[in-house]
């Protein structure tokens, strides 16, 4: 604003209050204005048409007996037609805001609990845009947006709810990977069990060759060769198995596998042994099927 020789320039979003002789006498706007002061005309003042903006912050409770800080950003602006009143009536106009936004904020939040005070922010934010709108307008305000930018509970209060939530996340975490290891668990045994399974087939299609091998070795020898018999073909063919087995050990020099005894001739030897075994076992079960023969008739 200058003034020089009687005019004033009143610059962009601004209004200046002219007075007549301490009188107020009118608002006027950007622009280029006489003003003789030799008549009783002076300037009382200048005010601002742009939006301002208040950061409040107050502290309060909530209805868990929380304490918080609620920092609240009021945006408001004066009314250029209101001018006047904006200018005239209020002594103090960031003081005469924060008093209505605590008296909002301090009614609005003890009935909250603190969770749902994060969850109604804009409800807040709303209840005291709604308390600024009717009071401010009176003195030629426009209350344009109220913000409630952040609630900050006691530093051991986060502290409380941060551990809480780590806690429940180490218990899902926990969970997880249990399940985890669970699963792995059962892929193994499914894995091993299926393993032996095709193992046990393939021992069982071994043993089968080796029999049927073993049957064609003993008739075709039995059938070139006059005069021998099949248990003949068979004491050679596990000597051969036996010298067979013998190079393969002596070849490998990582093998750990130990034959007692270990000469030649203990084949013919074990032989007998399994022969005889056999024709033990079927004796002993024939007895056994007399006895019980002879002791059913007894017992009636």
């Amino acid at each position: 604003m200058g003034q020089a020789c009687g005019c004033i320039q009143v610059e962009q979003s601004k209004v200046v209050i002219r007075e007549h002789f301490g009188k107020y006498d009118a608002v006027l706007e950007p622009g280029c204005h006489c003003m003789p002061w030799c008549l009783g005309y002076k300037v009382s003042g200048k005010l601002s048409l742009r939006v301002q903006q208040l950061d409040i912050k107050c502290e309060t409770k909530t209805k868990d007996n929380v304490f918080v800080n609620v920092v609240a950003s009021i945006q408001y602006r004066a009314l250029a037609e209101k001018a006047a009143d904006a200018y005239y009536k209020l002594s103090n106009t960031k003081a005469q805001i924060q008093a209505y936004v605590f008296d909002v904020i301090r009614a609005s939040v003890p009935k909250l609990s603190l969770d749902a005070a994060f969850e109604q922010k804009n409800e807040i934010a709303k209840a005291v845009e709604d308390e600024l709108e009717k009071a401010m307008s009176a003195y030629g305000f426009e209350i344009v947006q109220t913000l409630i930018v952040d609630i900050e509970p006691d530093t051991h209060v986060k502290k409380a709810m941060n551990e809480i939530n780590a806690a429940a996340r180490q218990r899902v975490a926990a969970s997880e990977k249990a399940e985890g290891v669970k699963i792995l668990q059962i892929k193994r045994a499914e894995g091993e069990a299926e393993s032996k399974y095709l193992s046990g087939i393939g021992i069982a299609r071994q043993r089968q060759a080796i029999v049927d091998g073993l049957r064609d070795s003993v008739l075709g020898f039995s059938e070139n060769v006059p005069g021998t018999s099949a248990k003949d073909v068979l004491d050679m063919v596990l000597l051969t198995q036996y010298f067979d087995t013998m190079k393969e050990i002596g070849a490998s020099s990582k093998s750990s596998s130990v034959f007692i005894p270990h000469g030649p001739g203990a084949v013919r030897d074990i032989a007998s042994q399994i022969r005889g075994g056999l024709l033990q076992g079927n004796s002993a079960n024939q007895r056994f099927s007399g006895c019980m023969e002879t002791c059913v008739p007894a017992n009636e």
